[in-house]
């Protein structure tokens, strides 16, 4: 069973001409991309994001990146990529959705796991900067807030 995440960013992508092989299908690598772009969308909701992660000291690279393709996107497609922060304290686990907006329909699932790594010694962190842990907890607080004021974050 996979895990909910606790937070979650969506985004839309209309599938361009430029990311389609000869029979109109998204070629496979280009789907990475669209999880970079909805990634960015929840590290920016998080108040997190690669700026911060390098002005706070750490690079975050992706160490893991699992991909399960159930149906092709095409050309011109409205894609809804959503995001969901699953893991945070010892490292960032993010997992994906790729559908299609009009029905609903899951093209693909996905996974991804970066962790810290120190630009002061390029030491990979076992543990994620405590930094890191507060811009997600005042995140989770901010929404817990919203919630118990009846309006949604």
């Amino acid at each position: 069973m996979r895990a909910s995440g606790v937070l979650a960013a969506e985004i839309e992508v209309t599938v361009p001409f430029f990311d389609v092989d000869s029979m109109d299908v998204v070629w496979h690598g280009h789907y990475v991309k669209y999880l970079e772009m909805a990634r960015c969308a929840l590290l920016d909701d998080l108040g997190h994001n690669y700026r911060r992660m390098k002005d706070t000291g750490y690079v975050w690279p992706i160490i893991d990146l699992q991909l399960r393709y159930a149906r092709a996107a095409r050309f011109g497609q409205v894609l809804l990529v959503r995001a969901e922060l699953v893991e945070w304290q010892n490292r960032l686990k993010i997992h994906y959705t790729l559908s299609d907006a009009a029905s609903g329909e899951r093209l693909t699932r996905a996974s991804t796991i970066q962790v810290a790594v120190s630009l002061a010694d390029g030491e990979m962190q076992l543990v994620s900067p405590s930094v890191f842990i507060d811009d997600v907890e005042r995140r989770l607080a901010r929404r817990s807030q919203h919630r118990s004021a009846g309006s949604t974050p």
